[in-house]
């Protein structure tokens, strides 16, 4: 018989859990956001080069749909789907999948925060954000300031280069001593390596540091805008860190169904040429960009990091009531 079934977190990091989600709650009720349950399959998944999904198989009656389901990384589409159809701002709190992510700071499953504000812009959302954040900080009597820096300011005052239009010899001669293989990577991938070693690492954890302003080669979900004053077009997203954590992923949404769609196909070509998975588009969440997706923002929010950084432990076991390995 097994031994080790006993919990990985301690009882009072689970407490602290359940007020943390009531925190949330009363949070979003008292600014009139209404919370709501999405699917977790769908006959979709996320065409996202560097997200894996998990899929299976239904055994049931399925009146000709695909018995492939995947399981959702993100509630994003179908609550886009229900501010399309009306609906309003709206908020879900609950368990995403993602394949391949298991670790110190990962868990296949785990739980994200997303919700959706009408007539914001990602700047406006970057503030909110930053209020879930230190209304969560202070049930450990905690509070830390808001810092907010262009993508392309970091880049260059941190480490000397112009994320925009420095060559890829210059991306990676600015990783110094940290040796990567460059074979098969692309230029975001130079910058995405850079973040991660070279700027995440010294991030303060005195303050929540809000990047937005991203290339616009990394827009994913969120639209492009160009200033007109000869620069290069920015995608309107953020990344919002605490220290070194990431915690939080924004964007001032996209909601040109034909430009969507394009993203989705050279998602999709990338995968293919990686030999990775292709999942198949969302054709329900497409038609409802068509119908009409009113100008708004979103934001995705990783809830057991932000417990780590309540407990001040960098293992997501610490937080969980069972991680991957004893679950």
């Amino acid at each position: 018989m097994t031994a080790d079934w006993q919990p990985t977190a301690s009882f009072d990091a689970l407490r602290l859990r359940a007020a943390l989600n009531a925190r949330i709650r009363t949070f979003f009720a008292e600014r009139g956001v209404t919370e709501v349950e999405t699917p977790v399959m769908s006959v979709a998944g996320n065409t996202e080069p560097n997200i894996a999904s998990f899929s299976l198989p239904f055994s049931g009656r399925t009146d000709g749909a695909p018995r492939t389901r995947w399981l959702r990384t993100s509630p994003e589409y179908p609550l886009k789907r229900l501010l399309a159809a009306g609906f309003g701002d709206c908020y879900e709190l609950g368990r995403v999948f993602r394949d391949g992510e298991a670790g110190g700071r990962h868990n296949p499953e785990f739980t994200m925060l997303e919700w959706y504000r009408l007539g914001w812009d990602h700047r406006a959302l970057v503030e909110e954000t930053a209020d879930v954040i230190n209304a969560a900080l202070s049930l450990v009597d905690r509070q830390v300031p808001l810092v907010q820096v262009r993508y392309r300011d970091l880049y260059r005052e941190r480490l000397g280069v112009d994320p925009m239009t420095a060559t890829d010899s210059e991306l990676r001669d600015a990783l110094g001593e940290v040796v990567i293989d460059p074979q098969g990577l692309t230029r975001d991938d130079w910058l995405d390596l850079l973040m991660t070693h070279r700027l995440q690492p010294d991030f303060r954890a005195d303050r929540m540091l809000a990047i937005h302003d991203y290339p616009a080669s990394q827009c994913a979900l969120a639209r492009l805008r160009d200033d007109g004053d000869g620069q290069p077009p920015v995608a309107e997203r953020f990344e919002l860190y605490l220290g070194p954590l990431e915690l939080a992923n924004g964007y001032h949404e996209l909601s040109d169904p034909v430009e969507q769609g394009a993203r989705f196909d050279r998602d999709r070509r990338i995968r293919e040429h990686r030999g990775d998975a292709v999942p198949p588009r969302d054709e329900r969440f497409l038609a409802s960009l068509a119908a009409g997706l009113p100008q708004c923002a979103g934001v995705a929010l990783g809830v057991d990091r932000l417990m780590m950084a309540m407990l001040g432990t960098d293992r997501i076991a610490d937080v969980l009531a069972f991680d991957f390995a004893h679950a």
